[in-house]
């Protein structure tokens, strides 16, 4: 994402009540925001347009994906006035407010210990329910190649993982887990995974465009050791999912396909019942069949 003063001017129109064409806003977090309904899409005849369902939660999620994003009117006045260095120390406490992320890495979590490498020195990740760790220096992280690192799109899933290790003991029986989150959105989670041997699950929103972030922006670069966690019974909850959310999507992710004939198959009954399924609806039941691709 390239921040621009016109990219300001937009996300400050957003969260000021307007609406913008959907052409106006690209890129994967803008779909991001869109799936976790933080953007709205709406269509009027051939032409759709997106607006923030609220000022708060957009400007929370912003902060999330960039933290330059979470000072909309600094940035706008410092992209305006091209300020210097000592004038953004000044004005904002932060003198690399532009120039560099101060929070880089992503989040790991356990419900067992698995014992990593840190800087060379031994981190052993097992959180105490209720927290997670983050790891800042992950050029730096090792993890054992049995681990199977199991990537969770939604924050609120990968907070509660604990609510939902009847549905991994059952994915994946026997295997050692460790969860990571690519929050806030950077490509640094994914830059590590392409340096380490280990299996990879993707655990995502069961819709078109989460079946897409994960071709595109995971199995694309990991290949074959990438897989696409699919619950046994997908089909009856999709039955009862999302219509407005597949309608939304429809429109730019029809022609999706994958040459993976699980994911075919995700895909043709998404479209067979015209709906989607959230991951938060795994939050707390009880599962006992579910494969991966």
């Amino acid at each position: 994402m390239k921040i621009t003063s016109s990219l300001i001017d937009k996300l400050i129109r957003l969260r000021s009540g307007e609406s913008l064409p959907s052409s106006a806003l690209r890129g994967e977090w803008v779909e991001e925001l869109l799936s976790d309904g933080v953007l709205i899409s709406r269509s009027h005849g051939s032409r759709s347009c997106i607006i923030a369902a609220s000022p708060e939660t957009l400007e929370q999620s912003l902060m999330h994906i960039n933290e330059r994003l979470g000072h909309l009117d600094k940035m706008k006045e410092t992209l305006d006035a091209e300020t210097t260095r000592s004038e953004q120390a000044a004005e904002t406490g932060n003198s690399k407010l532009v120039t560099a992320r101060s929070c880089p890495g992503f989040p790991v979590n356990s419900y067992e210990p698995i014992i990593c490498c840190l800087n060379g020195k031994e981190l052993v990740v097992n959180p105490q329910e209720g927290t997670f760790l983050f790891i800042a220096d992950w050029h730096s992280f090792a993890i054992p190649d049995d681990v199977t690192v199991v990537n969770i799109e939604n924050m609120e899933n990968f907070r509660l993982i604990r609510r939902q290790q009847s549905l991994f003991a059952s994915a994946l029986a026997g295997k050692r887990l460790l969860f990571v989150s690519r929050y806030p959105q950077s490509s640094d989670l994914r830059t590590w995974l392409q340096t380490i041997p280990n299996q990879y699950v993707h655990f995502g929103d069961f819709d078109l465009a989460g079946i897409h972030i994960f071709l595109t922006e995971f199995q694309k670069h990991l290949g074959a050791r990438a897989s696409f966690l699919i619950p046994q019974d997908i089909e009856q909850r999709i039955k009862h999912g999302s219509a407005e959310r597949y309608n939304d999507q429809y429109p730019k992710y029809c022609h999706l396909t994958s040459n993976i004939q699980p994911l075919q198959q995700l895909i043709d009954t998404l479209h067979k019942y015209h709906r989607c399924y959230d991951q938060e609806g795994y939050i707390e039941n009880s599962l006992t069949e579910h494969h991966l691709i």
